[in-house]
C-alpha cells in the first residue's frame, strides 16, 4: 500500500525494464496507479492493480525484477496461527485490510489495524504467527 514516502508517477516515468515487467506481471489486471519510492538509497517502483475486485500491488526494482507482490486477502483464508496473531494484535481495534505478501519464496501476512482510538498501524506475521520486522 502507498505511504507518504511514495511519489505518484506515470507509467512513462518507469524505467523501460520495469515497464516490460509490469506488462508481463499485470496482464489482465486493472492498473490503478504507479509510484516510486526511495528507501535507504534503493529505488523501487510499485504498481497498484485490481484483480477480480481486490487490490494486488507489485513492487519492482529498477531492473524490472519483482521484489514483492502484496495481495488483499480475506483473513479467513490465511493460516490459523497468522490469523490468531493478527487478531490478538488488533485486540479491540479493527482489522481493515489483510494482505498476503510474497517476496521470492517467503510469504508473510500483514494487517492494517485501526485501534479503538482511531490510530492506524500495520503488523506483519509469518505463517506461524511470529512478528516479522521489515
Amino acid at each position: 500500500m502507498a505511504f507518504a514516502a511514495d511519489k505518484k508517477i506515470e507509467k512513462r516515468d518507469l524505467p523501460a525494464a520495469v515497464q516490460k515487467a509490469v506488462d508481463e506481471q499485470a496482464k489482465g489486471a486493472e492498473i490503478v496507479g504507479y509510484s516510486k519510492e526511495v528507501e535507504k538509497g534503493k529505488t523501487s517502483y510499485e504498481v497498484a492493480t485490481k484483480v477480480s475486485g481486490h487490490g494486488r500491488d507489485l513492487v519492482f526494482d529498477s531492473k524490472g525484477a519483482l521484489l514483492a507482490a502484496e495481495e488483499e486477502t480475506p483473513i479467513d483464508s490465511i493460516p490459523a496461527a497468522a490469523k490468531a496473531a493478527l487478531e490478538k494484535k488488533a485486540a479491540g481495534g479493527k482489522i481493515t485490510v489483510v494482505e498476503t505478501i510474497t517476496k521470492g519464496k517467503v510469504v508473510t501476512y500483514e494487517a492494517q489495524i485501526t485501534s479503538k482510538a482511531g490510530k492506524k498501524s500495520e503488523y506483519q506475521v509469518d505463517a506461524k504467527g511470529a512478528e516479522v520486522k521489515e
